[in-house]
């Protein structure tokens, strides 16, 4: 009882001493989360490897556009649209764009995926010793904590020459996918009492094709399934220096750390419930409307649903419609068109074309309810959040591995960015905080009451 006691005591004093009143950050114009007033990002950079644009401001008034996603000045809808026209893989052809700067050329992708396949195999006793040994509930946890073991395999870590830095980026975007599945197996034995396969790796296969054999007992996928897996880590590979991730990416490349430090942090940042997790919460959301929902396609009963999760009555009380909104998109996600369009066409005439009808109609409606339970007429459309875990569903990929699949498919786009701020930032990244406390007089131990 006195233990219980002096805890909760503990727990009042954590959260009283933490706790800053809301008026501070109006009086002295703090923007919270580095966000102006109108939700903008404010500006702290400058970078040639990314252009997210979703609206303009005009005469100091922001004005919503169609949304635009631009890898190195290409169009990321041209990118996808021209991958598929020439039946072919595209993210190996993101990845080398995103750390070259240029499309490739086609023998020049063809060694780039040579390379890629050379670097996948992982160090000697490494999958026995850092994730068989101690698995994890996690998969984000522990591909964060392999890449950091992967410092302790490599014989100059500290090296922070180009050589050095394009050689550990693409070891790392190769590794990845394979240790993303083999802690995927390990925890599926060690926590779900289900039974591990390994199978070994296939030098031929794409990114895509690698990960859809390496979590399927049989090792079978269709083309078609492999190619919109490809898709999607083409609209994922990479969004701009200002996302959480990237950010806290540059941010610990600022201070000179080594790569592996990096991008082990961004994954912890992607990890978070309010970044990377947003395709699990659609998902679930989704499964409960299903639940509760008596005829999905009656929209007067779906949205009699939504209304009770606006009003925080109903999911998880939260009073949001995830995969609704964007920080940046207002008119629409490029993302989420492309991913959409894919989606439709994969579950037309399966048992998940329901389904599919049910997000559209959650996406149609979500709007005028929000202006109507909220008050708010901002612009607001579906994120590329609304229909990954969909596909990802119906790929096969399971749930445990979305928020790890949306980190693989990132590697290359925190990787450019570190790039970028080792070769232009030459400045540690350090924002100003004001200290609002009060001096206080030193009290003796024994004068403290």
């Amino acid at each position: 009882m006195v233990n219980d006691k002096a805890r909760k005591l503990l727990c009042e004093q954590f959260v009283a001493n933490n706790t800053i009143a809301p008026k501070y950050y109006e009086k002295y114009s703090v923007k919270r989360g580095l966000r102006n007033a109108d939700g903008t990002g404010v500006m702290a950079g400058l970078t040639n490897i990314c252009n997210v644009h979703g609206y303009v401001v005009n005469e100091g008034e922001k004005m919503p556009i169609e949304g635009q996603l631009i890898y190195r000045g290409y169009n990321i809808k041209d990118l996808v649209a021209n991958a598929v026209k020439e039946n072919r893989f595209g993210f190996e052809e993101i990845v080398y764009l995103l750390l070259m700067g240029d499309l490739p050329k086609k023998d020049e992708l063809e060694a780039f995926c040579s390379i890629l396949a050379e670097n996948r195999p992982l160090p000697e006793d490494f999958f026995s010793d850092m994730i068989l040994k101690a698995p994890s509930k996690d998969i984000m946890n522990k591909m964060s904590r392999s890449i950091l073991a992967l410092y302790s395999y490599d014989y100059n870590p500290e090296n922070r020459s180009p050589e050095f830095e394009m050689a550990t980026a693409i070891s790392i975007i190769s590794k990845l996918p394979y240790i993303m599945t083999l802690a995927y197996q390990v925890k599926r034995r060690t926590f779900d009492n289900e039974s591990m396969f390994l199978h070994p790796l296939d030098p031929n296969h794409s990114t895509a094709e690698m990960i859809l054999s390496a979590i399927r007992p049989d090792r079978q996928f269709t083309d078609e399934e492999a190619k919109l897996l490809d898709v999607l880590m083409m609209l994922h590979a990479e969004h701009g220096g200002g996302n959480n991730s990237t950010f806290s990416c540059r941010v610990l490349t600022s201070s000179g750390t080594d790569p592996y430090s990096a991008y082990s942090a961004a994954i912890g940042s992607l990890k978070g419930p309010r970044h990377g997790g947003a395709n699990i919460k659609v998902s679930a959301m989704q499964e409960c409307v299903m639940e509760h929902v008596a005829n999905w396609e009656d929209e007067g009963q779906v949205a009699d649903f939504l209304i009770k999760i606006l009003n925080k009555e109903a999911f998880d009380h939260s009073g949001l419609i995830y995969g609704m909104g964007h920080a940046v998109y207002t008119l629409s996600d490029p993302r989420a068109i492309i991913l959409k369009e894919n989606a439709r066409k994969m579950a037309e005439g399966t048992e998940y074309e329901k389904e599919y009808r049910l997000l559209e109609t959650i996406e149609r409606l979500t709007p005028e309810l929000f202006l109507k339970i909220k008050g708010n007429d901002k612009a607001m459309c579906a994120n590329v959040d609304m229909y990954s875990g969909f596909v990802y569903r119906m790929l096969g990929v399971p749930q445990d591995l979305f928020t790890p699949m949306f980190a693989v498919s990132r590697m290359p786009g925190w990787c450019a960015h570190r790039f970028e701020e080792l070769v232009t930032g030459k400045r540690i990244i350090r924002p100003a905080y004001k200290a609002v406390s009060r001096e206080k007089k030193y009290i003796p131990l024994d004068e403290r009451e």
